[in-house]
């Protein structure tokens, strides 16, 4: 069974490899030193802590990369402003508030309500 694409605006492709990037690179770093003094210390086996946050980043890493594997990426530049579709802003009446709200539509691994970014795949993203 094919895997379902991942489609993404060039910013949220953008701070996936950079979180990627982060935890392969820099965050390893952090747990070799911790590696380093724990050893010192005596015994790694009572160190439950540790390998929870090493077992949390190795979940973390695998399904970025999951994710950018199946990435389809939207180019601005080349979005039809005739319909609304991914990487559109669109801006909306609340007649009731009588205030316009201005939204960005991502796909669903971008959305973020508090960024004002709706999935495509949302009741609203999908209804527009």
């Amino acid at each position: 069974m094919a895997e379902k694409k991942n489609i993404l605006t060039y910013a949220g492709l953008k701070q996936y490899e950079d979180e990627l990037q982060d935890l392969k690179v820099n965050k390893r770093r952090e747990i070799a030193q911790k590696i380093k003094e724990a050893r010192e210390q005596g015994d790694l086996s009572e160190n439950a802590e540790y390998d929870a946050a090493k077992d949390e980043q190795r979940a973390r890493i695998e399904a970025l990369e999951k994710l950018l594997k199946n990435a389809e990426v939207v180019v601005e530049d080349e979005i039809d402003l005739d319909k609304i579709s991914v990487g559109c802003k669109v801006k909306l009446l609340d007649v009731e508030e009588d205030e316009e709200m201005e939204f960005k539509i991502v796909g669903s691994t971008e959305a973020n309500s508090l960024q004002n970014k709706i999935s495509n795949e949302s009741p609203v993203g999908h209804a527009l």
